[in-house]
């Protein structure tokens, strides 16, 4: 079966090497390596304001905590993510607040939104659903009107561009997951990238518990309460190598996601997504709206591909139940979304197969 998912690790002729001697050096917590790491992923989404932390869900803490949102706000997000997005406002005693998305890319609505704020609201959380950027044009025109903070959850989305910017170097707070079926995996982990100096210094004495430590232990005053956030050697070193493979993996992610939007063009049943202008995609997924979604993913299954919705939105967790709204254009998306695989590991022949088997009908 052609996974949806599936982890890239580099070959273990360097990776085991380079594990062993970072693992028996002494040496394993958070060090010189995920410095190196820093420095590194600082150069490719070129932003200096990078923190390493030990999952995209600690990310999205610290920015909803660095973006100053707390009990009692109100946080604008989108129902169609995977669980981590709308917990991580829970965690801070927010309120989440639903808005609708765009039909043509499944991403959150700029127009729903500005609908949905109001004197509590303190952030936007948007998310880059399967590598698709959302509309940072229209949502930089409503941060600047509102003076609102964009939070934007990049887990889907590294490599991604935005009017010739990487995502990451767009917004205020930008967060990146380096968990097992990311684009990159350092097998966990996440990023959290910030444009501004104080919150990048704010933001590493948070990611460990409140301590500076550029100083020594016994010269430090805890200012305010930090977290055991840190990304630690380990998980750094297999970022570090993770690096040499970075572009030619997101390079395959794009060219298979190029590939489908021509291939599957004018297919009787399908969909396909519209990218806003100066959008550049990074495809983690694949993703159409197709008719009988359920015959659509039987068919793929008995040729051997996988297919799926993969997320169950959002808003069918009693979790959110207080922040229950309509959401009439998520409803019609969701009833047609569908993922196929597009990833590293789709060659030619793999790609050619899931395309000829979609023209076949269902």
């Amino acid at each position: 079966m052609i996974p949806i998912v599936k982890p890239f690790l580099p070959p273990k002729e360097a990776l085991m090497p380079a594990l062993e001697e970072i693992i028996y050096s002494g040496y394993i917590a958070e060090g010189e390596r995920v410095k190196e790491f820093e420095h590194a992923m600082a150069a490719f989404l070129e932003n200096q304001y990078v923190l390493s932390l030990n999952s995209g869900t600690a990310a999205l803490h610290i920015a909803l905590k660095l973006a100053g949102v707390g009990e009692g706000d109100e946080v604008i997000s989108t129902a169609l993510t995977a669980e981590p997005t709308n917990v991580a406002i829970k965690q801070v005693g927010a309120r989440v607040v639903w808005a609708d998305v765009d039909y043509n890319t499944g991403v959150l609505s700029p127009a729903s939104v500005r609908e949905k704020i109001t004197p509590r609201t303190r952030a936007i959380l948007l998310v880059h659903y399967a590598g698709i950027v959302a509309d940072m044009a229209a949502f930089g025109e409503i941060s600047k009107e509102f003076g609102i903070p964009v939070i934007e959850d990049a887990a889907h989305a590294l490599g991604a561009r935005f009017g010739g910017k990487y995502v990451g170097n767009i917004s205020p707070y930008t967060i990146f997951s380096f968990q097992a079926i990311k684009h990159m995996t350092t097998v966990d982990g996440g990023m959290l990238t910030v444009l501004d100096a104080e919150d990048h210094t704010r933001g590493r004495l948070m990611r460990w518990f409140g301590l500076d430590k550029t100083k020594p232990r016994l010269e430090n005053d805890i200012t305010e309460v930090g977290y055991k956030y840190h990304m630690n050697n380990v998980n750094a070193t297999v970022g570090l190598l993770q690096m040499n493979y970075l572009r030619q993996n997101v390079d395959r992610h794009i060219d298979n996601g190029k590939y489908y939007d021509k291939a599957l063009a004018g297919v009787p049943g399908v969909e396909l997504l519209r990218y806003y202008p100066q959008s550049e995609p990074s495809y983690w997924l694949y993703t159409m709206k197709v008719d009988n979604r359920a015959g659509f993913i039987r068919l793929m299954e008995s040729a051997g591909i996988s297919a799926s919705e993969l997320h169950l939105r959002n808003d069918r967790h009693s979790l959110f139940n207080e922040s229950k709204t309509s959401l009439p254009v998520l409803d019609e998306f969701y009833s047609k979304m569908v993922h196929i695989p597009c990833g590293w590991w789709i060659g030619a022949e793999e790609r050619e197969h899931i395309v000829n088997t979609i023209r076949k009908g269902w």
